[in-house]
């Protein structure tokens, strides 16, 4: 069994482009979780209000609505080389916050702008290496390929945990900052390493007029149309909307306030919380790279409510140690649904239509934004179990209603979003 399971986990690493996109990824990665756990804690300690801790957390998000337009420029001047403008632009977004807190002059209202910024291209940085992966991946390797890229979320969200509210409290926002814009320009760096995937669509025949405009919104709503009318991924993007409004929340934007208000810990205490999600989300991410032979629209269903049904224990429990291990299991859910989705995504996708599918996918990360708003209003009501439960029963029984509409493109065997 080792000796079958081994191959499909280190087998992406044996394409040249792989092994340059992997620690580029790792490295924007461990960027992202690093800056978002210290901006949260800055805004929280700052402010006291975790209406504006959700605001912050709402801001990295603005750019989700216009997901499937990068996806769409990826698919014309090719993903490799849009990753490496956008980790360009993160590095001088980054710098510019480093400067401003070594300097003294940062403020609430000067990271809540940057973020802002930063916000209408980050979201599109997973969708973009999604297509880029798919691209550069053969077709019988791309269960185990995602799986592996997936883990470098994982073990940035980890490392980031442990490592980003302690050097934060030891060295300070400015230097922390540093580090950070270091990692944005090594990533893209690798990235530019990579040598270009063949092109599916030739750009030189866009007339050099009125009609090219049109010519952009036609393939821009033929990707959003596609989408939503291919077998199995209305039902994906249901449900990673779905989590993204109902699950993510809690598990994201909303840990830092979990972390001083229910446990009444500091930022170690955060960095624990958020690393058990992490550890779960990381043994989810290579279990499935060295299984095979899934059944993964099935995966996606009972992942889901698996999911769910943590979260609603997780809302509930006031121990560290309990809520940890919650955590974990609840991170192991998440990490099989959400790469189960993203499964079903890219192989129905045709190949000139994927970077604009992975846009979409994007796109629906706006419910996440839209739940936190909604969790740090409703908190002020009527409680953060209250609001906690809601969110997780909601979302099982939205799941279930899912799992029942689509039932006849993710439950039988041989259908495509079920293909081994």
């Amino acid at each position: 069994m080792s000796t079958a399971a081994r191959p499909s986990a280190l087998a992406p690493f044996r394409i040249r482009n792989y092994r340059f996109q992997w620690p580029s990824d790792l490295l924007t990665s461990w960027a992202f979780e690093v800056e978002t756990l210290v901006l949260g804690w800055y805004i929280l300690v700052e402010t006291g209000s975790v209406l504006l801790l959700t605001v912050l957390a709402s801001l990295q998000f603005v750019g989700t609505l216009v997901a499937p337009v990068f996806g769409m420029i990826g698919d014309r001047i090719g993903h490799r080389d849009l990753l490496v403008v956008m980790r360009l632009a993160y590095t001088v977004l980054s710098s510019t916050i480093m400067v401003l807190a070594l300097s003294g002059h940062l403020s609430p209202l000067s990271v809540m702008i940057i973020v802002a910024v930063m916000g209408l291209i980050r979201p599109s940085d997973l969708g973009v290496r999604g297509a880029l992966l798919a691209e550069i991946m053969p077709a019988e390797q791309l269960v185990g390929a995602i799986s592996v890229a997936r883990t470098t979320q994982d073990s940035a969200r980890i490392a980031g945990a442990l490592t980003g509210a302690g050097l934060f409290a030891v060295l300070g926002i400015g230097l922390v900052y540093v580090a950070i814009a270091c990692l944005y320009f090594v990533a893209a760096l690798l990235m530019l390493c990579l040598t270009r995937p063949k092109r599916t669509i030739i750009t030189s025949d866009l007339p050099a007029n009125s009609h090219a405009v049109s010519r952009l919104l036609g393939d821009l709503k033929e990707g959003i149309v596609y989408a939503w009318s291919g077998p199995g991924m209305r039902a994906a993007l249901c449900v990673a909307f779905l989590a993204n409004l109902t699950a993510f929340p809690f598990t994201g934007g909303l840990l830092p306030y979990i972390a001083r208000e229910i446990f009444h810990t500091d930022q170690t205490g955060l960095g624990y919380l958020s690393a058990s999600f992490a550890v779960g989300s990381l043994i989810g991410s290579i279990t499935l790279s060295l299984v095979s032979g899934l059944r993964i629209a099935r995966l996606l269903i009972g992942a889901t409510l698996a999911w769910y049904a943590m979260l609603l224990v997780f809302v509930e429990i006031r121990t560290m140690p309990v809520a940890m291990a919650c955590l974990v299991l609840a991170g192991i859910a998440q990490s099989m649904s959400m790469i189960s989705a993203a499964v079903i995504l890219m192989r129905t996708a045709s190949a000139h239509l994927r970077g604009r599918v992975m846009g979409v996918r994007m796109m629906v990360i706006y419910g996440l934004p839209i739940g936190l708003l909604a969790a740090g209003s409703l908190i002020d009501v009527i409680g953060y179990s209250a609001t906690g439960s809601l969110y997780a029963a909601a979302g099982f029984i939205a799941m279930l209603a899912i799992a029942i509409r689509w039932r006849a493109d993710l439950w039988p065997v041989n259908a495509p979003a079920n293909a081994r």
